[in-house]
């Protein structure tokens, strides 16, 4: 049965998970927005609210470098769930402290609070990011990560508004008191309704040697190229949310000479942008770990940042401009829209990274891996604080051109990535091509096994085939492809980035296919799908022609089960055969409703070419 995004909220092994972690951000800055507001009412008088503000960073964000190397340790050794709950009771105690320091307005002595905060939070983060894959299935990885980055923005939005509005005039300090407290009461609550989650390697012995364990973990993000390509967008995002963030202050008052109100409003235009697409990016990546999202990510990015400058010449503050005086202004939405579409596409650029980070990463040291990845975090966030006094302070650059700056940064570093890795770029191709040109309706799916060698067969209809089945099917499939087809202009690069194996007639180019059933034999042993089109060519009929015995000599040599798959809805299309011998006359339809259905596993001693095509057959909707 179809499950949506929000059913997960119901259910044990994720709800309370969900709420703990949702609650510790909301507490968490209540807490720090009221110690914001209680170092600007100049309880202090010897040090400027400014540095005040900046050691408090610096207090919050010093933990993560010091202690996640040994976070990421217990994380793998221990019961997730069990340290999730001795983490909230710590809170607790954390909260009582914070408590008492806000009744004292004791600004030093809640600083030292705060640097505790960052420790709890340092242990929390690996747990955080690596018991989701522990509790959900790989189809439901991008819903868990949308619903906690959802939560979480959420979070931090409804959490500074609190904090704002628990520390105004009229509003009593034993408010404070109750809320903090009560929230971490909650949080611990909610934890105890977490299920277990198994040590992912309980063997770890605790390398007290935080340095050399910092060095160690982050060989454990580097071990697969394509995660450590994930690790540093994640952090690249995170300088990009810190240095939009941390400026937006700064542009609102200096540049809007806009209100209070007006700057919570472009902030929590931000956050929501990123609530937003979040759950859009759910919808749009089909119960799988869509990569193609994350390019399209970094485009929205970039454009939307790139505006962000422009619309500032549309704007002219003119004294304290409220949310109503700025909405008049000719730039005013735009500014706004901008903002939301960093947010929303900032979603759809994160979400995915997280899911395709725990669903390749190697389950025994993820949390380590998360471990890595929040180090990074936190040195980007500190470097993009060093680019703001370098960019705005030292070469005298405006916020909206810093903003721009950003933008262009975010293109160079994406190419960077996308060249490094060009399965983001491949995984874009695909999903546009199945969101535009093709819509693909899928059926059967669920009989393709998660795990374990097989082999697919198919009708081949056009030159596209390949690639509607690989944005359908969830795991990385090795295509057996005709060479000519193989060795098209463009598709060329696509089908070997994702490890295609070209074959030929065993007449025509012996060495080619003997070299291709040596490469299928070699990836079925090491557990990968592999996926034969057993014609041998496209159809120039419609039809289905005969199928060839290559499928009975692959199962011959290595048995597995065999599960065949009918492509309905293509023939006709723009990348068929029909209208003539290759593409040299238009088809009659640019635009195609494609079915997939995939049939029920076919044993190993039960393979047959032609009980093959006739399961194909029946299965396929005439053209």
């Amino acid at each position: 049965m179809k499950k949506g995004l929000f059913s997960l909220l119901a259910s044990r092994r994720f709800g309370p998970f969900f709420f703990t972690q949702f609650l510790g951000a909301f507490n968490d800055n209540v807490f720090r927005q009221a110690l914001i507001l209680l170092i600007a009412s100049g309880v202090v008088t010897s040090v400027s609210v400014n540095t005040l503000n900046n050691v408090a960073l610096a207090l919050f964000i010093v933990p993560f470098f010091l202690f996640s190397a040994l976070a990421g340790q217990v994380a793998d050794k221990y019961d997730k769930a069990f340290l999730v709950r001795k983490i909230k009771f710590v809170e607790i105690c954390i909260m009582v402290a914070a408590a008492i320091g806000f009744y004292f307005d004791a600004v030093y002595f809640l600083l030292a609070v705060l640097f505790c905060m960052g420790l709890q939070s340092t242990f929390f983060g690996p747990i955080k990011y690596s018991i989701i894959p522990q509790h959900l299935d790989d189809r439901e990885l991008v819903s868990g990560n949308a619903l906690v980055e959802m939560g979480t923005f959420l979070a931090i939005l409804l959490g500074s508004i609190s904090g704002v509005l628990l520390k105004m005039d009229g509003v009593g300090d034993g408010v404070v008191f109750v809320s903090v407290i009560g929230l971490a009461l909650l949080g611990y609550l909610a934890a105890r309704g977490i299920p277990h989650a198994p040590a992912a390697d309980s063997g770890v012995k605790l390398n007290w040697n935080l340095f050399k364990e910092t060095w160690h973990i982050l060989g454990y993000a580097r071990e697969v190229k394509s995660v450590w390509m994930c690790v540093l967008g994640i952090s690249w995002f995170w300088f990009l949310g810190a240095a939009y963030t941390t400026q937006l202050k700064v542009y609102v008052d200096d540049y809007l000479f806009g209100t209070d109100g007006l700057y919570a409003l472009l902030l929590g235009t931000f956050s929501i942008g990123i609530g937003l697409g979040s759950f859009l990016c759910e919808k749009l990546s089909g119960k799988r770990v869509e990569l193609g999202l994350v390019p399209l990510g970094s485009i929205g990015l970039s454009l939307f940042g790139i505006d962000l400058f422009f619309s500032y010449a549309g704007l002219a503050g003119n004294g304290q401009v409220d949310i109503a005086g700025f909405l008049q202004q000719a730039g005013g939405y735009r500014v706004l829209m901008d903002l939301l579409g960093i947010g929303v596409f900032g979603g759809f650029y994160i979400v995915p990274l997280f899911a395709f980070i725990q669903h390749r990463s190697n389950p025994h040291h993820l949390a380590r891996i998360i471990a890595a990845n929040n180090i990074l975090n936190a040195l980007l966030m500190v470097l993009s604080a060093a680019a703001g006094i370098v960019f705005i302070g030292m070469l005298e650059f405006t916020v909206p051109e810093f903003f721009l700056a950003l933008a262009i940064a975010n293109v160079v570093v994406a190419t960077y990535i996308y060249t490094v890795v060009p399965e983001f770029l491949i995984r874009l191709l695909i999903w546009m091509l199945t969101h535009t040109m093709y819509r693909v309706k899928h059926q059967g799916m669920d009989n393709i096994p998660d795990d374990g060698p097989c082999v697919l067969v198919c009708n081949h209809v056009s030159y596209v085939d390949a690639l509607l089945l690989g944005g359908a099917i969830r795991r990385p499939v090795r295509f057996v492809m005709f060479k000519p087809i193989y060795d098209m202009p463009v598709l060329n690069y696509i089908f070997r980035t994702g490890k295609t194996i070209p074959i030929d007639s065993k007449s025509r180019n012996p060495q080619i296919y003997e070299r291709a059933f040596v490469r299928i034999r070699e990836e079925l042993e090491a557990g990968e799908v592999v996926c034969i089109f057993p014609e041998g060519k496209l159809t120039k009929d419609g039809e289905v022609d005969e199928f060839r015995a290559g499928v009975e000599k692959i199962i011959g040599e290595t048995p597995v089960p065999v599960i065949p798959m009918a492509l309905s809805g293509l023939w006709g299309s723009f990348f068929s055969h029909k209208g003539g011998p290759a593409l040299t006359r238009l088809p009659k339809r640019f635009w195609s409703r494609v079915k997939l259905t995939v049939g029920q596993a076919v044993a190993p001693e039960a393979v047959n070419a032609e009980d093959l095509r006739n399961r194909v057959l029946a299965m396929r909707e005439r053209p």
